[in-house]
């Protein structure tokens, strides 16, 4: 009993992992490559390969952002943008969307630099990833504090903290290990380069 109880745990320790690694890249792939196949599919005749779709979708990514460097259809872009940020509600989800998607691949990306919070009172500390280096240009009051986005384990959600500059320590550690450490809860530990002593 006890040899089946080890190997069974050992094959969900094998075997798992790869499935959900292959489940979610499967499901990426799927969406992605729906966004725009179903467009292309009807004029293949049945001949659709999967795939096309997402070659589809990057092309027109890639147009679109060749277009937005060009004289024309760059001032075209932009007067899109300002009549999005000037509608009322939609207002609101553009620029959500846009400044998250610029802080994650732009040129000034948020979650460059990883720090570690030192918590009042309890002197316990959290890992996180300084989103924003001058709360003060935001709120007066507030010069002397960073904002600090603190993702939750096992989940996508997370704190957005304001936070003093002298409690924020920022740390060489890279911030997809950081965001390894704190979604598995400390178990995907940094195996490469231990954090120096406090």
């Amino acid at each position: 009993m006890r040899f089946l109880a080890k190997n069974f745990l050992n094959g969900m320790l094998t075997i798992v992992p790869i499935l959900l690694a292959v489940y979610v890249c499967y499901k990426v792939f799927t969406v992605l490559d729906g966004l725009l196949g179903q467009y292309v599919r009807p004029y293949l005749d049945g001949r659709y390969i999967p795939g096309l779709g997402l070659l589809a979708t990057v092309a027109l990514i890639t147009v679109c952002g060749w277009l937005s460097t060009q004289y024309v259809s760059g001032r075209l872009i932009r007067l899109i943008d300002r009549l999005l940020e000037s509608i009322p509600l939609m207002k609101t989800v553009y620029s959500v969307a846009k400044d998250t998607i610029a802080s994650l691949i732009g040129e000034k990306r948020s979650f460059s630099k990883v720090v570690l919070v030192t918590l009042p009172e309890s002197g316990w500390k959290c890992l996180g990833f300084i989103t924003m280096d001058d709360v003060g240009a935001w709120h007066d009051p507030l010069a002397d504090y960073v904002a600090v986005y603190v993702p939750q384990t096992f989940q996508v959600a997370g704190l957005t903290l304001l936070v003093p500059k002298e409690q924020v320590e920022v740390i060489d550690m890279a911030p997809e290990e950081a965001m390894k450490f704190i979604l598995s809860g400390g178990v995907a530990a940094r195996t490469q380069k231990r954090l120096p002593e406090q």
